[in-house]
């Protein structure tokens, strides 16, 4: 019998239909699929994943199968697993850890399952399985070949994991392929958090304040679309040159203390902490709109708003109402975790067929590349990269121009100038 912890095995059916929907639109994923049915890069390798597990990575886990490896998944975060994806799974036989809503130990719980079939390859959204391993069985990391990172946070801490010397095996940034960081990023966040503010809120966003916390790629995407929507558009930022982007994009730039003050609807985007804060939170008016798109549920002090609110309730399915002493109300999106997956359902498979096409091309160069990569945050070769684009081109029926031979070797030359 297949070992798994799930909601509802009996979702099975609508998990598959939803993952074959998502296959009609990742056929890039489709042609890896078949590719990796002929070659079978993964023959006799586990690979454990800590991600979202959506339809998409449904998509992905299939995909990974069909290469010959034996797949064990577990989530990575307790909000943003799709009860009926995860059962689909179970019913074709994986071994799946993961239940939307699942409590903290819950959580750590469908981690160490992961962990416990001693995987050879790693695949993580925000750290925490690489994290696992290295803190409480850091005799597996003499048999892992490399594993491969989704997303900001994660690279953040396996930079400092490498920089401290704690970084065991190597490790893909996966998030930082151009294809991942503009589609995923950028037009990704920027679509599926704003659907998550709307599906938790039914609000208006024309006309509003709309408070974007973070101008990186995810944070640009998100002011692009809420301008779009008719938002005015706030940025809080304390990276000066963001900063500066942001100015020259048309957006007004002001600090948090000053923005908390006029928003009505709040977005934290910077992957760090407390980048709304309690004493943010106070000042603000009433009625306003708290959501947070980045992988921890930090950014927003919702355990200081806890401790605050003299009464909290439920008012819809993911979206809480807290009562200050004041009298003033906050609401807060999906208990405070990234709401494109707590409240809706992440990003569109178009988006996902090219981070995914990274993370299983990912899996094959470290497989390639056994034993001669140092235990580092590791780039992917950029022809790689460029051959997950072309791939998606196709999928899009776009063509495009390629160099002559004398353009070519032109761009190799300093001999020609004016």
């Amino acid at each position: 019998m297949t070992e798994y912890s799930i909601f509802d095995l009996s979702l099975a059916e609508a998990g598959k239909l939803s993952i074959e929907y998502a296959e009609k639109n990742m056929p890039i994923m489709l042609r890896i699929r078949k590719e990796f049915g002929k070659s079978k890069p993964f023959r006799g390798l586990v690979v454990g994943i800590a991600l979202h597990v959506t339809k998409e990575t449904g998509v992905l886990v299939r995909t990974l199968a069909e290469g010959g490896a034996k797949v064990v998944i577990a989530s990575c975060n307790p909000l943003s697993t799709q009860d009926d994806v995860a059962a689909a799974l179970v019913s074709e036989g994986f071994m799946v850890f993961a239940k939307k809503g699942c409590t903290k130990d819950e959580y750590y719980s469908y981690l160490e399952s992961v962990v416990k079939e001693k995987p050879d390859i790693t695949i993580d959204d925000g750290c925490d399985l690489v994290t696992l391993i290295h803190t409480k069985y850091p005799e597996l990391t003499k048999k892992i070949i490399g594993g491969c990172e989704e997303t900001t946070t994660g690279v953040i801490r396996l930079h400092s994991m490498e920089k401290e010397g704690a970084l065991k095996y190597p490790v893909v940034a996966v998030n930082d392929n151009k294809t991942k960081h503009l589609l995923d990023n950028y037009y990704g966040t920027g679509q599926s958090a704003i659907d998550g503010i709307l599906r938790a809120t039914n609000a208006l966003i024309a006309g509003k304040i709309f408070v974007v916390c973070g101008y990186g790629d995810c944070g640009k995407g998100v002011a692009m679309r809420a301008k779009g929507m008719g938002a005015n558009v706030v940025v809080t930022e304390v990276d000066p040159f963001r900063a500066l982007s942001a100015t020259l994009d048309g957006y007004r730039v002001m600090p948090i203390a000053d923005a908390a003050r006029i928003g009505d609807i709040f977005l934290t985007v910077t992957g760090g902490k407390h980048a709304i804060g309690i004493e943010h939170i106070k000042t603000m008016k009433d009625g306003v709109i708290l959501a947070n798109a980045g992988h921890f549920d930090i950014e927003i002090d919702v355990s200081g708003l806890e401790k605050k609110a003299k009464n909290k309730k439920r008012i819809r399915k993911f979206l809480d109402e807290y009562t200050l002493e004041s009298g003033k109300k906050i609401y807060v999106c999906g208990e405070g975790r990234l709401v494109n997956l707590a409240a809706a359902e992440g990003h569109p498979s178009e988006v996902m067929a090219t981070s995914f096409a990274g993370q299983v091309m990912a899996c094959e160069f470290l497989v390639k590349n056994r034993g001669k990569l140092k235990p580092s945050v590791v780039r992917l070769p950029e022809e790689v990269d460029n051959k997950i684009a072309e791939l998606q081109l196709e999928a899009m029926d776009v063509k495009k121009d390629s160099l002559t031979k004398e353009q070519e070797n032109y761009l190799k030359s300093w001999k020609e100038g004016t």
